[in-house]
């Protein structure tokens, strides 16, 4: 399993979830979208960061394989994934936890995408495989 040993707790949608640190790059309001067909529900538009268009996805829908909320949230995390940056909205960003990512344990459940899971102030927390996020979106979702 490759993920540092420190990770970001966010909320997305009704679940937390934990995000690599070696993948962010900053935490930012996502601002207004620009939206763009897609095949991907999950996908809200282009959000301008930094003077880039970067795409703006809704992790929670994502993860639960349906459409964006309809209100745009306020806190965005961008990863950088190979050469591309990707803007995840969340709910909430919780805390820095500087635990390694465990093996998914026998009889749990894994989110899909997750590579891992990691200990938090109340159980265990799948940790994401973002490349793999990454390389999903970047093939439209499908």
């Amino acid at each position: 399993m490759s993920t540092g040993a420190a990770v970001l707790l966010v909320l997305a949608g009704r679940r937390r979830v934990a995000l690599a640190l070696d993948h962010l790059v900053e935490i930012v309001d996502p601002g207004t979208p620009i939206a763009v067909p897609a095949r991907l529900p999950a996908l809200r538009g282009l959000t301008c960061i930094r003077g880039k268009l970067v795409p703006l996805v809704h992790l929670g829908a994502l993860l639960d394989g349906r459409a964006c909320p309809e209100a745009v949230g306020d806190v965005g995390v961008v990863i950088a994934v190979g050469n591309r940056r990707i803007c995840l909205e969340v709910e909430a960003v919780e805390e820095v936890l500087r635990e390694p990512a465990l093996p998914v344990p026998p009889g749990v459940e894994p989110l899909p995408w997750a590579l891992g899971v990691t200990r938090g102030p109340d159980g265990l927390i799948p940790v994401l495989d973002l490349p793999a996020l990454g390389g999903r979106l970047a093939d439209g979702g499908s």
